[in-house]
């Protein structure tokens, strides 16, 4: 399945205030026409967010250290099927939507980065790093990315909401409005559980490193 060509300028980002109105609204009605199962919905809709998740999936790749090979484009065809490839999905809006494909994202990288360690087994395979701002201050923090799930996992069992703006503010990409948008919470209120978050896994992955 190919999406209709679009320019630069007319990218979908999803970045509040910078995201045309227009772009914006069509999304959401393709989101909608794809609940009621409308034909050519899920056609529509990637047309629509293809450039945005090509963006997403070159900011997650970047994030890898040397020695990952998956291109961009073959990402995003891989969390499109990872997402039903568009059929008849339910999404609470475009927040939602691009919340989840960052996480079917972030998921496949898992796979591989899993694949490529029990095809290592016993030959000393390095661990995979990612380069994250999650649990600093914004220098930069090289860490084990299979330690980073296992931290976001522990998170999401212990602070479920912290955890969910984690996937969307860092995965996703999502302002901290867009954040507030999808959850029904205050701006102030995720603001407040993203710097818990980020508190916690710092120590959470600081233990790890340590022990």
């Amino acid at each position: 399945m190919r999406p209709a060509t679009r320019t630069a300028e007319n990218a979908l980002v999803p970045t509040g205030d910078g995201n045309p109105p227009d772009l914006r609204s069509q999304t959401t009605n393709a989101l909608s026409r794809l609940a009621r199962d409308e034909p050519g919905a899920s056609d529509d809709l990637l047309a629509l967010v293809y450039d945005e998740l090509r963006r997403m999936a070159r900011s997650q790749l970047a994030k890898m250290r040397a020695g990952q090979t998956l291109q961009a484009t073959s990402l995003v065809h891989e969390a499109w099927i990872r997402l039903g490839a568009g059929e008849n999905q339910d999404w609470d809006g475009r927040a939602h939507f691009f919340g989840a494909a960052a996480r079917a994202m972030r998921n496949i990288l898992l796979d591989r980065v899993r694949a490529r360690g029990r095809l290592k087994r016993g030959g000393g395979a390095e661990a995979a790093e990612l380069h994250t701002g999650i649990a600093d201050d914004g220098a930069g923090l090289d860490v084990d990315i299979l330690a980073l799930d296992e931290a976001l996992q522990q998170l999401e069992v212990a602070h479920a909401q912290p955890a969910k703006i984690v996937s969307l503010r860092y995965f996703a990409g999502l302002t901290v409005a867009e954040v507030a948008e999808v959850l029904g919470t205050s701006k102030r209120s995720v603001e407040r559980d993203w710097h818990f978050a980020r508190t916690w896994l710092r120590r959470q992955l600081g233990d790890a490193a340590n022990g």
